[in-house]
C-alpha cells in the first residue's frame, strides 16, 4: 500500500531515520558522527532520485506518507527488537527465526479471515495442484532462509548496519539491472545512485575502524585485568606470615 501511493525514494529515507530515532530511544544505542554523516549521504543520494520516481505516477498523498511512516517504523522495530530478544533465546538465530515463523502463520490467518479473503481461496483452482504446493514450499523454504540470514546479520552487527548493508544492496542490484537490461537513464538518476553507493562504503568503513576499536580495547582491558590479578597474587603471598620455603610442619606426637 506505501508504494502504490508514495515514491521509493521517500519510504527508503523514512527507513533510515526511523531506524536511528528508534535506536536511539529504544535500544538507548548511540549512533558515533561519522556514521551519522554516511548516513546523511546515503539520504542526500535518495532525495536525489524522488524527481526521477515522480515520473511514473507515484506522488506524494497523504495517506502514503501514513503507509509509509508505519512501514518505516516497524521495519526499524523488527530489526531492533529482534537485536534485544535475541538473549532470551540463548542467542540462537534459528530458534527466534522459527519462532517468528509460527507466529507469523496463525497471525496471517486474521486478515484473511476479516478481509473476506477465505473465499478466493476456496475458489482458487489450484488449491490441490501439486505444482502449486512445490512452488509455494521453495518460496517458504528461501523465504525463512532470507529472515535468518537477516536476523543473523542484526545478532553480530547493529540493526542500523544491517539496513545500511540492505539498502546498498537494493542501489547496486538497480544498477546492475539497468546494466543488464541496458536502459537508459538521466544523469541525475545515476548520480543519485552512486551517491547511495557512496554513503554506503563510507558508512561500512567507519564501522569497520569502530569495530577494531572496540576489539583493540577489549584487548587491553582484558590483559589490564590480567596484570592486575598477577599482582594482587603476588601482594597476597608477600604479605603472609611465613612462605612454603621457611615452612616446617609440626612433629606428631609420638
Amino acid at each position: 500500500m506505501t508504494t502504490e501511493s508514495l515514491q521509493v525514494a521517500y519510504l527508503r529515507v523514512a527507513g533510515v531515520v526511523a531506524l536511528y530515532c528508534l535506536s536511539a530511544f529504544v535500544a538507548g544505542q548511540k549512533t558515533s558522527r561519522d556514521a551519522l554523516i554516511s548516513c546523511a549521504v546515503i539520504i542526500s543520494g535518495f532525495w536525489l532520485g524522488v524527481n526521477e520516481e515522480s515520473s511514473e505516477g507515484k506522488s506524494g498523498t497523504v495517506l502514503g506518507v501514513v503507509f509509509g511512516i508505519l512501514a518505516s517504523a516497524f521495519v526499524a522495530l523488527n530489526a531492533i527488537y529482534t537485536k534485544k530478544v535475541l538473549p532470551l533465546v540463548n542467542g540462537s538465530v534459528l530458534q527466534l527465526t522459527f519462532l517468528n515463523n509460527v507466529n507469523a502463520c496463525f497471525i496471517f490467518l486474521l486478515p484473511i479471515y476479516f478481509s473476506n479473503e477465505y473465499h478466493v481461496l476456496q475458489e482458487f483452482s489450484k488449491l490441490y495442484d501439486l505444482t502449486f504446493w512445490i512452488m509455494i514450499s521453495m518460496s517458504g523454504f528461501f523465504g525463512f532462509a532470507i529472515g535468518y540470514v537477516q536476523a543473523w546479520q542484526v545478532q553480530i552487527t547493529s540493526p542500523v548496519t544491517a539496513n545500511v548493508s540492505g539498502t546498498a544492496k537494493a542501489a547496486a542490484q538497480t544498477v546492475l539491472a539497468c546494466l543488464w537490461y541496458s536502459e537508459l537513464k538521466s544523469t541525475l538518476w545515476w548520480l543519485s545512485n552512486m551517491i547511495v553507493l557512496l554513503g554506503s562504503a563510507m558508512y561500512t568503513r567507519v564501522k569497520q575502524l569502530e569495530m577494531k576499536a572496540a576489539h583493540v580495547e577489549k584487548a587491553e582491558n582484558i590483559s589490564e585485568v590480567k596484570v592486575d590479578g598477577v599482582k594482587d597474587l603476588e601482594a597476597s603471598r608477600s604479605s603472609a606470615p611465613y612462605n612454603n620455603r621457611h615452612y616446617k610442619p609440626l612433629k606428631e606426637n609420638s
